[in-house]
């Protein structure tokens, strides 16, 4: 029996694994060259497609995985997108659902990174300034919606602030890796969370025992990466020790990754602090998720890294944990949202990454971006289109980036 036509409309009754590769790669490609707005925005976007057009699933079954990405840690629109891939069409489907929806985006950073390692005059160009200012509103957008969501009552409030405190006081990643572990201590013994409702099993193709397996490896690597970066002096080691460590860590959603990031790549002078926020503001700019970030770093950095090996491998690098974890707790998922304690301390560790995306605003990016009034007014008109006026931010990059090309005249 041939398989249906990219277009055709599927039964939800469909078992997972029966659609072809192709479909799952061309699919996600569009969705790739065409999300803009970000991880909410690529929710919706997927809740149309998956569910109202292609029927894959229904709401029910969308709206589950929708809440185990977003418990995890890593990118939830990414994750989402690996898993229906993974559901439709097995491994590969996952494989060709990540490529598809990444790869566009990676490659626009990726050229973004060449022309300025090509034209230096780029760099310290007035465009690439208001690149840097707009990555200021744009935080802010964050952290005051995060904030909103993520904080809804005293308790996590001033863990919020208690975090960014600690990160202030102590700006590494040890300092942030220690904040959100703190929060999640006072959230498992201090938050109080109504109990979630039963929910009906469904099969996902991945069983307990390969669930389990992938959850070991991914911990493994998080303890083995850094332990062999710092035994050895491989530039390569250490790169994929601080992209795999944030990919890993980041809870609440892609913005998250900037003070990780920051905090591996600028110290050891593998990127200037200039270009760090150039590339970010630039990332604000193309579809697809906010990760592929790592692209434009990895194509950044100096020999041996740098370049297209560099950029495509600290990519993937990157999205792995995320992989691993999306696979490995699909078939423990049920049970899992159903404990009370591993909800209060998700509550508490999300109200820490508050705090820390919190310190970041302030340390590197306002730092780094603000020096005049005129930059403040920049920024300013920058959040208020973003929040206010809700444009899209690739309308307001745009705007930012002739903004301080005008001022720099």
């Amino acid at each position: 029996m041939p398989p249906p036509d990219p277009g055709t409309v599927v039964s939800a009754a469909e078992p997972p694994g029966r659609g072809p590769v192709l479909e799952v790669l061309l699919v996600f490609l569009r969705l790739g060259l065409t999300s803009f707005g970000g991880p909410v925005a690529h929710l919706g976007y997927f809740r149309t497609e998956f569910v109202e057009r292609r029927r894959w699933l229904d709401d029910k079954s969308y709206g589950d995985l929708v809440a185990l990405c977003q418990f995890l840690p890593g990118p939830a629109s990414s994750q989402v997108g690996m898993a229906l891939g993974l559901k439709r069409a097995g491994w590969a489907g996952a494989l060709a659902a990540w490529l598809g929806f990444t790869l566009p985006s990676a490659i626009a950073l990726m050229l973004f990174a060449h022309g300025v390692a090509e034209w230096s005059a780029l760099a310290s160009s007035g465009a690439v300034h208001g690149l840097k200012v707009v990555a200021v509103a744009v935080v802010a957008q964050a952290v005051w919606g995060m904030a909103k969501a993520l904080c809804p009552d005293r308790l996590r409030a001033g863990i919020a602030i208690a975090a960014a405190l600690v990160v202030i006081a102590a700006p590494t990643s040890a300092g942030q890796i220690t904040a959100i572990v703190l929060g999640g201590l006072v959230g498992r013994w201090a938050l109080r969370l109504a109990h979630l409702s039963p929910a009906t099993h469904q099969d996902d193709g991945v069983g307990r025992r390969r669930g389990a397996l992938l959850l070991a490896l991914f911990v493994a690597l998080l303890i083995v990466l850094p332990a062999l970066a710092a035994a050895q002096t491989s530039p390569w080691l250490g790169a994929v020790a601080v992209f795999y460590q944030a990919g890993a860590l980041v809870f609440g959603g892609g913005h998250v990754v900037l003070p990780l990031l920051q905090a591996g790549v600028v110290p050891p002078g593998w990127v200037s602090n200039d270009a760090f926020l150039a590339g970010y503001g630039a990332a604000q700019a193309v579809p697809g998720p906010l990760f592929t970030f790592a692209a434009y770093l990895g194509a950044a950095m100096p020999a041996p890294l740098g370049g297209w090996a560099g950029g495509l491998a600290l990519l993937v690098v990157i999205f792995v944990p995320a992989f691993l974890l999306v696979a490995g707790a699909l078939p423990f998922w049920e049970a899992m949202r159903q404990r009370d304690g591993v909800r209060r301390a998700m509550g508490g560790i999300n109200a820490a990454v508050v705090g820390v995306l919190g310190a970041a605003l302030y340390d590197p990016v306002w730092t780094s971006a603000i020096h005049s009034r005129a930059d403040f007014g920049l920024a300013l008109a920058a959040f208020g289109l973003l929040v206010h006026a809700r444009m899209s931010p690739v309308l307001v990059v745009a705007i930012a980036a002739a903004a301080g090309w005008l001022m720099a005249l």
